[in-house]
């Protein structure tokens, strides 16, 4: 038995109404689902660490929520794990023709905007012409964002520069400022939208990956805020202690230390 068809064999297993594990058994496509995105961060986490052998297991684990999700389509008769596996190796000979397909394609090697001209080839062949088709819902708001903002580029709906990012931001933030007055929570979580979405365009005209971004961000802040604790304990008090005052000394002295 090969590793994967061992791996198959444990999912059958696991699922088997009789004598297989009760929970396995009772979970569907949108109970795993979650899980599926928590081990794709966790293989993303090991990277960010640099732990490989970390990296190993987490990888494991998020080829285990592919099995599941295979095992439970194959149970009601959608597809299988075999049909995931061609559709993926067929759809990546697709979008390289340079590397896989006829002697006059690889010869020309890759071609400068390719890849999207063959997406939106199977995009228009899936039947939603929109150039916002297939920008899946489910990923991280601010990755969707930037996903939307490059589409809706393609198509010449876009600032020529960014100066009118800038401009708009600062629209927004001013209908922030106006909703935030009128005291309608909806209205400002509205407005409070928008500006995240206007800065993640800005993200865009700059080349930068806002999700990327931001987990910079967070890493620092926790950093310079652990040091911070740090400082205090050390001298024998704790945070509370503290007027906003005191401990915005104690921060500014940690951002002189941790990058």
């Amino acid at each position: 038995m090969t590793d994967i068809n061992k791996l198959l064999e444990v999912m059958r297993k696991l699922r088997d109404a009789e004598d297989g594990c009760p929970w396995d058994v009772e979970q569907d496509f949108s109970t795993i689902a979650p899980y599926t995105v928590e081990e794709a961060y966790e293989v993303a986490d090991a990277i960010e660490r640099g732990d490989m052998d970390g990296l190993r297991d987490e990888l494991g684990d998020l080829l285990f929520q592919v099995v599941f999700h295979a095992r439970m389509a194959k149970e009601a008769g959608l597809f299988d794990f075999d049909d995931v596996v061609a559709g993926i190796s067929d759809k990546m000979i697709r979008r390289h023709p340079h590397v896989f397909g006829s002697e006059a394609e690889r010869a020309l090697g890759q071609q400068t905007g390719s890849w999207e001209q063959i997406k939106e080839e199977e995009r228009s062949n899936s039947g939603d012409g929109s150039a916002l088709a297939g920008v899946a819902r489910a990923i991280p708001a601010l990755k969707r964002a930037e996903k939307l903002g490059k589409r809706a580029s393609r198509t010449g709906f876009d600032w020529p520069d960014r100066r009118g990012v800038r401009e708009k931001i600062h629209e927004e933030i001013e209908e922030l400022e106006e909703a935030i007055v009128s005291r309608d929570q909806d209205h400002i979580e509205e407005e409070f939208g928008d500006v995240l979405f206007a800065l993640v365009n800005m993200a865009r005209h700059l080349d930068i990956d806002p999700e990327k971004a931001l987990t910079g961000a967070n890493y620092k802040f926790e950093r310079r805020f652990r040091a911070m604790e740090a400082d205090i304990t050390d001298s024998g008090k704790r945070l509370r202690d503290f007027n906003l005052e005191t401990l915005d000394t104690f921060w500014r002295a940690a951002k002189k230390r941790v990058d």
